[in-house]
């Protein structure tokens, strides 16, 4: 009877945890490969595969009663990643492999050849091995991904036999050297380029100053008007105004990514805020996370950066109503049978939508065709309680011939034809005011996550402010939410300003925000 242990790990929501891999082969009985410990189908199939690659590497393949353990037994083992461990256990407990593997966290999955194959949650699986082990072997087409892990000590491998020659001490391979996560995006910043310029947007100068202070805070914001007045275009003209990603939040983004299997080979680190725009008629499960294993749905794909939700009513309203929590929250706990798994979530959202089914309800140059009972029932898709979780609200009007065939925008002033590129940098410099305030506060990177106390302290107001916003509460009825939103607006157009404290300029820009009043 041989024995053998290799450490690998597991992947439960965003977290990793340890999984040792028990390999024992018992010389009495019937032939068999067995592997018990909660796998999943594809960890079963994984039999097929590692006989098939010791073979092709040239080792002999033990026609005995092979028994592998993924232990603890209590945790789900998902994904293919268990390949190159237990070929590694069978060949530590069949005598091939001599030396102690105790020091090294493998994963890798096993062409038939021997090749090791890409996996998903690199990410994750490198930090939980960083802090416990010495060493890390990973397939060679992941290598991309961890450059940026400081203390890492990975090797790249390309095929098992690799494997074999390090641990044995036949051939040392290379460690994977660690970048610089500054030089990184220096670098795509001299190759980014804007798609889509403010500037080539006419008119609707209200929605880009508000997208503007959306971008700058993390603020959520609702588009409302018309077909045809821009919503969807100013909302993806957001992207070339969003501030640079810090680089706690790329790991944070990269490890949603890396669990999804969604990193892409020309982009192996997230480096931009992200921007998704799933279409209304997407399952609960997408948009949400689900499924069986569980993965992240949109709201977290869209974590650190925006969730553009286009033609917002023609959502299910069970959708809608399910994103309450998320928003306020920023993460989602996913209950199944399975288990129970927590995803990130703290997005930016934008919703598009029109004032009624025909959409001209309020446009003073179309006739609205719906009649009062079905524009009500349509508005009322957009619940108070949502409705309520939205800081900024904007009214994009129709803008006219004479203003779309200008070299100006709306009314002939310039301003509002300023280059994406320039917004940007104020942007950026309100979002580095923010970054440096509250430095050394945990999960707080901008004035969207502010909460209660912090707000008392970050948002204070003088007299006359305060006046006001006794006023405002009482003429428009505000909740204490609302009211505490107004604050962080107001909190991130002084940021824009650069301004110390909000002013009553500030306050009264951050209340015009919040209503929109239609008229037919």
């Amino acid at each position: 009877m041989s024995f053998s242990k290799v450490f690998t790990g597991a992947i439960v929501g965003l977290d990793a945890h340890l999984v040792e891999v028990e390999v024992n082969i018992d010389y009495h009985g019937f032939p068999g490969f067995v592997i018990v410990g909660l796998p999943a189908k594809e960890i079963d199939e994984a039999k097929e595969r590692v006989r098939s690659a010791i073979k092709n590497c040239g080792y002999q393949f033990p026609n005995r009663k092979i028994t592998v353990n993924l232990a603890p037994a209590d945790i789900p083992k998902k994904g293919a990643f268990y390949d190159l461990p237990i070929a590694i256990g069978i060949l530590v407990a069949s005598g091939f492999i001599t030396k102690d593997i105790s020091k090294y966290f493998i994963i890798g999955e096993l062409s038939l050849n021997g090749d090791v194959n890409k996996v998903a949650g690199v990410i994750p699986l490198s930090l939980f091995a960083k802090d416990n082990f010495e060493y890390i072997f990973l397939p060679h087409e992941n290598s991309l991904e961890v450059e940026f892990v400081k203390g890492l000590k990975a090797k790249p491998v390309k095929s098992l036999s690799e494997v074999i020659d390090d641990i044995n001490g036949d051939k040392n391979l290379d460690l994977i050297k660690v970048r610089s996560y500054l030089e990184y995006i220096t670098e795509l910043k001299s190759e980014s380029k804007v798609e889509i310029d403010f500037k080539d947007i006419k008119g609707q100068g209200i929605a880009k100053r508000a997208l503007e202070i959306a971008a700058a805070g993390g603020h959520n914001i609702s588009l409302i008007g018309p077909p045809g007045t821009g919503k969807t275009l100013l909302s993806k003209a957001l992207v070339s105004i969003l501030p640079n990603l810090q680089e706690r939040e790329a790991f944070e983004v990269t490890k949603i990514y890396s669990i999804a299997g969604q990193l892409k080979k020309e982009q192996p680190f997230i480096s931009s805020r992200q921007f998704r725009a799933p279409h209304h008629s997407t399952s609960k499960a997408g948009l949400l996370g689900g499924g069986n294993p569980i993965v992240p749905g949109e709201i977290s794909m869209a974590h650190r950066g925006v969730l553009f939700l286009d033609e917002f009513p023609e959502l299910p309203r069970e959708h809608i109503e399910a994103l309450r929590q998320p928003i306020e929250n920023h993460e989602i706990r996913i209950s199944r049978a399975s288990g129970a798994v927590i995803f990130p979530c703290n997005f930016m959202l934008i919703i598009a939508s029109n004032p009624c089914p025909c959409g001209q309800y309020g446009n003073p140059q179309k006739q609205c065709n719906c009649g009062p009972y079905r524009v009500k029932k349509y508005q009322e898709k957009l619940s108070g309680p949502i409705i309520d979780r939205i800081d900024l609200h904007v009214a994009c009007q129709m803008i006219s011939v004479s203003e779309i065939e200008s070299e100006f925008g709306q009314k002939g002033e310039e301003n509002e034809l300023e280059a994406s590129l320039e917004i940007r940098k104020r942007v950026q410099k309100a979002r580095d005011i923010q970054t440096k305030r509250y430095k050394g506060l945990e999960n707080i990177y901008s004035n969207s996550d502010l909460n209660g106390p912090d707000i008392k302290q970050f948002c204070e107001l003088g007299f006359a402010q305060k006046a006001l916003m006794a006023k405002a509460v009482t003429n428009f009825r505000l909740s204490a939410r609302a009211y505490y939103k107004i604050l962080k607006v107001a909190r991130t157009i002084a940021d824009l300003a650069e301004a110390e404290s909000i002013s009553i300029n500030h306050l009264a820009e951050a209340l015009q925000y919040r209503f929109i009043e239609w008229k037919d």
